[in-house]
């Protein structure tokens, strides 16, 4: 998949082709929305290979509204995106999954003085208690919410998503090494449900000084090439 970035500024990672992966695992179909889309990465590689997916997005910098109807363009990709903050959008329309890879830098964090990095990164644009709120009411009776987030704050999580009647049903920590704390957490929630959490197997980034051979078969299957650039 070709994807244009702009040339400075915010870029998608890992954690967007790592939430890309523990998505697919649940096949996703019908209407999905992807919260925060940026240059569109995450929700673009699940509709390419979820011929089901009716693919629309949230963004709410006019920049990366741009890219992301550009690479939807280009790699012939159906797409709706809202150039809107998410906490605004129509409450009218209901989604059988909501996926995102949101702000998540918590407020003690030292600020980017760099607008596009300002929103792209800190929790303070979306705090969680809004967030989980907004997606509750948007998200059909016991659909799916997946997301990622600082590994860190998942206490507050999980606290937060039982204030808006959801639950964590699947969870998956993300390790820079096996000998490091998890930076990044996977999860899969469902409103209304009743299951109790399953816990995946950890996922290592990188294995001594090489990227893990699982990570590498992510790699591979996103395809994904980027070209930094103006539009």
């Amino acid at each position: 998949m070709l994807l244009y970035q702009p040339d400075s500024g915010y870029c998608y990672n890992s954690d967007s082709i790592f939430l890309y992966d523990f998505i697919s695992f649940f096949k996703p179909k019908g209407r999905v929305l992807d919260v925060g889309a940026g240059c569109g990465v995450i929700g673009l590689l699940v509709a390419r290979d979820n011929e089901k997916v009716e693919l629309e997005a949230v963004e709410k910098q006019d920049i990366f509204v741009e890219y992301a109807r550009v690479n939807a363009r280009v790699n012939s990709i159906k797409y709706k995106i809202h150039n809107s903050d998410f906490l605004e959008l129509d409450e009218g329309l209901k989604y059988d999954y909501i996926i995102s890879n949101p702000p998540f830098y918590h407020n003690g964090v030292t600020k980017s003085e760099n607008k596009m990095l300002f929103a792209a990164r800190y929790s303070i644009n979306l705090p969680l208690d809004k967030f989980f709120k907004k997606v509750s009411r948007i998200l059909k009776p016991n659909s799916h919410f997946i997301f990622c987030y600082d590994a860190s704050q998942f206490g507050l999580i999980c606290a937060e998503l039982e204030k808006v009647k959801m639950r964590a049903v699947d969870v998956q920590f993300i390790h820079p090494k096996k000998d490091k704390v998890a930076s990044l957490v996977m999860i899969h929630a469902k409103n209304g449900s009743k299951s109790l959490m399953k816990i995946w197997e950890p996922f290592f980034n990188f294995e001594d000084s090489d990227i893990s051979d699982k990570a590498k078969e992510i790699y591979k299957k996103a395809k994904t090439q980027s070209i930094k650039c103006q539009i």
